[in-house]
């Protein structure tokens, strides 16, 4: 079960870290607040649009939702759509109820795990190379979304002047000036032309229906098995693996403590993600978690502190106020920002996340050496041979291809865990030749070791000679 500490001290600590952060540097966390809206806005709006959500409902849940994060863990971690819900609900045109119900089976399966603690069981057992391979791939899998959905379809003349390849090379060369310039608030400037030339679109004065209450739903016995069925089975393994694994695992990469708080474990991500749906869902909200490409997106353009997170949940909030009595100017202007500004920034954070896949082999969380008080110095690294080098890239490779090929992160995972442990058992079959032939089991050890860093032939060479 899960053990509960006293919060206050913590987060005393957070409140400094954000005020402190936030004072230091407003316009990275301004514009690291707006790093996931690439991902938000697309598929929130679609939702909208099939009235399978509410858009006051969900503005202001996530809003809040937003806010409590920021303050509970410090850290810019994100408050996006469930993919794989979104991606059905929108297909098969889901009713409010079943895009409820959907939410609900997830949150709850993901509290039941995160309380008995059985998430943070499976996060322990998942090799670091697999967790490594499930973000790569979810970098990878957000940079083809951007090209192929947002990006392809552009001409260089069209859909309309606001809107084509030459407003996406505008957005890239922006991005370049941050590598010299990091402090660059890009995805304020963005996201600020991106509303602009919006207002300007043809389709700007296009009516789009919307739900303008905040019902409370009571989703039947039908609505929760077609709900499952179809969309809750697909999204709870991505839920667990991308938003609540790899993204604690990122959160700890990136923003190592100190000087950052410490970063969340699987089980309070897993717990908020159920808080967040079981209350959101029930009235009209859009089924949510965190996620690492979010994270990833926020980190790149500026956010290092939950104060940007804040931010973005007050803006949400009072946007959600609006809707309740105005939703369509809303939805209208959030529907028309150009996709080659959108797809720029979702390209930018799935590169963000995707390069987390260097360190499998330098700094992975599993090569640090921790000291007495189990914590690492920022120095000491394990040291690996060829053989394990090249063991542990192959497993994030196969995890990473496996993903993109099925498109499924499950189906990465099991492939990757497969493949390591494929590694693990041809290493036993090797020690258990090397005892049968008579050569001791520390011996069988050294010499693999040495076979590995190239000294077994080092001594070959001397003997021969």
């Amino acid at each position: 079960m899960v053990s509960i500490e006293n919060p206050f001290p913590r987060l005393r600590k957070v409140h400094r870290h954000n005020v402190e952060t936030f004072t230091s540097a407003p316009l990275s966390e301004l514009s690291g607040s707006l790093g996931d809206l690439g991902t938000l806005l697309p598929l929130m709006t679609a939702l909208v649009i099939t009235r399978s959500i509410s858009l006051p409902a969900t503005l202001l849940f996530t809003g809040a939702a937003n806010i409590l994060t920021g303050v509970a863990f410090g850290i810019p971690l994100p408050v996006q759509p469930m993919k794989a819900i979104a991606a059905v609900a929108i297909a098969r045109k889901f009713t409010l109820e079943e895009n409820a119900a959907a939410g609900i089976v997830v949150a709850s399966l993901v509290g039941v795990l995160s309380i008995t603690g059985l998430i943070n069981y499976v996060n322990k057992l998942t090799p670091t190379p697999v967790v490594k391979g499930i973000q790569v791939g979810a970098g990878l899998s957000l940079c083809i979304s951007a090209g192929t959905k947002m990006l392809v379809p552009l001409s260089w003349t069209g859909p309309w002047w606001g809107d084509n390849l030459l407003w996406a090379i505008a957005a890239v060369i922006l991005l370049l000036l941050t590598f010299p310039y990091p402090r660059l608030p890009y995805t304020l400037i963005i996201f600020a032309v991106g509303i602009i030339l919006s207002i300007l679109s043809p389709a700007s004065n296009t009516s789009t229906p919307a739900i303008i209450d905040i019902p409370v739903l009571h989703p039947s016995g039908k609505d929760f098995w077609k709900a499952t069925t179809t969309a809750s089975l697909g999204q709870l393994p991505l839920t667990l693996l991308n938003s609540v694994i790899a993204a604690a695992a990122l959160a700890s990469d990136l923003l190592p403590s100190p000087p950052y708080p410490a970063a969340p474990t699987v089980t309070e991500l897993g717990i908020s993600v159920a808080a967040i749906n079981l209350v959101a869902c029930w009235f009209g909200g859009m089924p949510t978690c965190h996620g690492s490409g979010g994270l990833a997106g926020q980190y790149r353009f500026g956010a290092r502190s939950g104060a940007s997170i804040v931010l973005l949940g007050a803006l949400k909030f009072v946007l959600g106020i609006i809707a309740f009595f105005q939703p369509g100017p809303i939805v209208s202007v959030l529907s028309g920002i150009p996709s080659s500004l959108l797809g720029v920034l979702i390209l930018a954070a799935g590169l963000e996340l995707a390069k987390v896949g260097e360190s499998v082999n330098t700094d992975a969380r599993d090569l640090r050496v921790l000291d007495v008080n189990n914590s690492w110095d920022g120095k000491r690294l394990k040291e690996l041979g060829e053989t394990e080098r090249k063991e542990r890239f192959m497993v994030m490779l196969v995890t990473v291809a496996t993903l993109l090929a099925f498109k499924n992160d499950a189906v990465g995972f099991v492939a990757g865990l497969v493949w390591h442990l494929g590694f693990k058992a041809a290493g036993r079959v090797g020690e258990w030749q090397d005892r049968r032939d008579g050569r001791p089991f520390w011996r069988s050890v050294r010499h693999r070791h040495e076979e590995s860093t190239g000294l077994l032939a080092h001594e070959e060479h001397d003997r021969v000679a």
